[in-house]
């Protein structure tokens, strides 16, 4: 059965994808769970319209996060915390709480999955942490203080 999938599907394919499925499948999982839709000649011109809007939206989200990374290259975002006398802290900072600390003090919306890190940062210090958007690159610090 040709269907259209209308989300991300794991080990199926991605949102828009037009894919052929086995019936009991399509009739029994994804489309009860509407994440596709049965893919008819006014469904595909239908979707290929979404398709489109789709690609203009995340076009202008990418650019203007481009913009975004040139205003916070270099900046230093400070996060307070607790942390032991050797100046290791009870909890790591992932890229999640690096993106909400960068938000609220810039008010700047980073996702976190653009923030690369190796590891989360357990100590206190300054930390340079890089940001990836859409081929650009900003270099940050973050300085981690203690209560």
């Amino acid at each position: 059965m040709k269907i259209i999938l209308l989300k991300d599907v794991p080990n199926v394919g991605q949102r828009f994808d037009v894919k052929d499925v086995a019936d009991g499948f399509a009739l029994n999982f994804l489309i009860p769970q509407k994440v596709a839709e049965i893919a008819t000649e006014k469904a595909i011109k239908k979707i290929a319209a979404a398709k489109q809007v789709a690609e203009a939206e995340r076009k202008i989200q990418n650019d203007l996060l481009a913009k975004n990374l040139k205003e916070l290259s270099g900046k230093t975002i400070t996060i307070i915390t607790e942390a032991n006398e050797h100046g290791h802290l009870f909890k790591g900072f992932h890229q999640k709480e690096i993106a909400t600390a960068i938000t609220e003090q810039t008010k700047l919306h980073v996702p976190p999955e653009s923030i690369a890190l190796e590891k989360p940062l357990k100590e206190i210090g300054d930390h340079k942490v890089t940001v990836e958007i859409a081929d650009k690159k900003a270099t940050l610090t973050v300085s981690i203080t203690s209560k």
